[in-house]
Formats: structure tokens, sequence, C-alpha cells
């Protein structure tokens, strides 16, 4: 399967953003807007979008910091991350999930997109996913470890989708106040078709392979197995 499939142009407000698109080998599938963590589409988002297309889904990873560094792909060691978080450290984050909503109206377009689509993140992108989920009506969201959920909760109410959020019991970054509060808010919603799963013994970007200091493997297969569920249940293959 080649990595990408394609690359496509995504007129944005300002000017146009590349959308990386992976096609599974059956032709066509629902849609899954892949949102990176701060190291941008670099090895480890691109293998997630193999992963989606190898499982049936049509992929998609939006170059989400091209206004401030186009084509932004850093090596997952202590420069890259250091680097990273300074990156996004100036996202303008309303102009970035207008931009990712604008790549999910253009994933609905695509010829190859049967059926629904979703919106995957991790990190930075976990919480842009969320917001993208209050902002542009995708079908489902999955939330890993989003670094600014805890504090968008009040926009919980607009997101009318199913939501898995996974995050890890030991993740440092973000506290188990976060994860708590995050907890309460879906306990106390009445909602059944909101997850919070944890993986007691994990990190952050405990998904993350490319990433040795994060990477927990047996979190990572554990949590992807519910994805897997998830997706197969609130937007499934045809």
């Amino acid at each position: 399967m080649a990595d990408p499939t394609r690359t496509e142009p995504v007129a944005v407000d300002g000017g146009t953003m590349d959308l990386h698109l992976w096609v599974p080998d059956e032709g066509s599938g629902p849609g899954v807007l892949v949102l990176p963590e701060i190291f941008g589409v670099g090895p480890y988002i691109r293998a997630v979008g193999r992963r989606l297309a190898r499982t049936g889904y049509v992929a998609a990873a939006p170059d989400v910091f091209w206004r401030i560094a186009p084509g932004w792909a850093a090596e997952h060691d202590q420069e890259g991350l250091e680097a990273s978080m300074g990156l996004g450290g100036r996202l303008d984050w309303p102009r970035a999930v207008a931009d990712c909503a604008a790549a999910l109206d253009h994933l609905r377009s695509v010829g190859e997109v049967r059926g629904g689509t979703g919106v995957l993140g991790f990190c930075l992108g976990g919480s842009l996913a969320f917001l993208v989920g209050a902002e542009a009506e995708p079908d489902v969201v999955v939330s890993y470890y989003g670094t600014g959920v805890a504090d968008s909760l009040d926009r919980l109410a607009d997101v009318a989708c199913p939501v898995l959020f996974h995050f890890g019991g030991q993740d440092t970054f973000l506290g188990s106040e976060a994860v708590e509060k995050v907890r309460a808010a879906v306990a106390s919603s009445g909602r059944d078709d909101l997850e919070v799963v944890v993986q007691p013994g994990a990190g952050h970007a405990f998904d993350n392979h490319e990433a040795p200091m994060f990477h927990d493997p047996d979190a990572a297969a554990a949590a992807w197995a519910v994805t897997e569920r998830f997706l197969a249940q609130r937007l499934p293959i045809r």
C-alpha cells in the first residue's frame, strides 16, 4: 500500500493545507480524519493512516502546522520533542480547529469515502478532535490523551456524536485530576454514547511506537482493540 495513496490540497482561510490520504485495498470505506501530535505528520501518523486503511477506512491526515511550519515532521527524540512543544505553543487554536473542520468537509467529498466520517486524534490532535466534534458534526470522535480536553468540557454538550476518550493512568502531562474531570463530565451527561477508557499503568503518548520514551506496547494494543470495536459499532464498514 502506497504511503500515502495521495496528497490533496484543502482550501482554507488564508491558503491551502495538504491532506494526506490512505485508501484501503478494497478501494473505498468510511473516512477517518487523523489529527497528529505535536510531532506532525511523520512516520508515526503515517503508520496510523496505514493501520486504518488496512482495517478498511479511508484515512486522512492534515498538515495542521501549515500556517507556521509547513510539512512539519519532527524526530521522535528529545530535540524533536522540545522543538515540537515550542511549535505547539505557537498554534492558533481557533484557526487550527477551523482548518481541521475544513479537512473533514474535504474528506467527506473524497470519491472513495463510503459511509460516515469520523475524527481520531492523539495528544494535541486528541484535543483538536474533541473540538472538531463540537464544531463540525463528525459521526464519531476518538480522542487519545487530549491535553486540552479537561479544560474544554464546556463544549461537551456541543458534541452530538459518540466519543471515545483514551487516557493513561500514569500520564504526568495531564495528571489524574484532568482524567477524573473528564470521567465526571461524561458520567453527569447521562449519555450512553460517551466512553472513557484508562490504561492503568500507561503514561502519555503510549500509542506512539516511534517515541521510545512514551510507547507502551501492551497499553497501545489494548487501547487500539477498544478503538477498533468502537469504530466497528459507530462507524461501520459496509
